[in-house]
């Protein structure tokens, strides 16, 4: 067990540990099955237990592996077409993003992001299976700079690809693991050249990583054998419990 606690940063037991170990697997599980919710059940729960300044940077660092293992092991179904543009937009978005000095209110941001989340989840977008290249990547872009100001774009970007794979579930959940990938890998080059000390935490986020693979084997599993219908009502039930909670938590803000 002293072995074992040498291994961990300082202040955080080895019960502790082996809980988010175990929760990787499960929250992994959840998001390869339905597409969201596990990237913000495990941020919950990291925040009981993890220093808040290594909260978002840890966190990153696992959703970088679990979201870098889901779209490899289900590679055959990430769409190229969609997931290539993307990729490119969340660059350029990120980096214009770095040069903005914004100070924009967080309450407010939430609001506006859970109303959207859930007017996209609800109804449809006009014109959006027409839209190009060019308008794929200009939309990364914006989803990319609103990661400068708000970090709970999974959810947005889930509602955004729902109108693109309407009828494929197994491709929606594979881009947006490619997706996000890309834009939790940025993430983490930032709070690099910030300084933070990854090193530390690195033996628990790679058991962490570890774990959340083997749930993304199960959660797969689950996604082949659910019927379409059931997945679309289960991801509009999930996405829209996570808006409802933004706007929750932008409203606490407000007052």
């Amino acid at each position: 067990m002293e072995s074992l606690a040498a291994l961990l940063p300082e202040g955080l037991s080895a019960t502790v540990a082996a809980l988010l170990v175990v929760a990787s697997f499960f929250t992994s599980a959840l998001t390869a099955a339905f597409g969201v919710g596990g990237g913000i059940a495990m941020l919950a729960l990291m925040g009981l237990f993890v220093p808040v300044a290594a909260l978002i940077p840890v966190h990153g660092a696992v959703q970088l592996g679990s979201n870098t293992g889901r779209a490899w092991h289900q590679r055959a179904n990430v769409r190229t077409d969609v997931a290539i543009p993307f990729i490119a937009g969340s660059v350029v978005g990120a980096v214009g993003g770095a040069f903005l000095v914004v100070q924009l209110p967080d309450a407010l941001l939430k609001l506006v992001l859970g109303g959207f989340i859930i007017a996209v989840t609800w109804t449809k977008i006009p014109g959006i299976e027409r839209l190009g290249r060019a308008g794929l990547a200009v939309a990364s872009a914006a989803l990319a700079l609103m990661t400068m100001f708000v970090g709970a774009t999974g959810p947005l970007l889930s509602a955004v690809f729902a109108q693109i794979f309407a009828n494929d579930r197994k491709a929606l959940v594979a881009t947006h693991a490619a997706g996000m990938t890309v834009q939790h890998a940025l993430k983490i080059v930032v709070f690099g050249f910030a300084g933070f000390a990854f090193g530390d935490w690195l033996p628990l986020i790679a058991a962490m990583i570890a774990s959340g693979f083997l749930g993304t084997l199960y959660g797969t599993r689950m996604l082949e054998s659910m019927p379409e219908e059931t997945f679309k009502r289960w991801f509009r039930i999930g996405i829209t419990i996570l808006a409802l909670d933004l706007l929750r938590r932008g409203l606490a803000g407000m007052f």
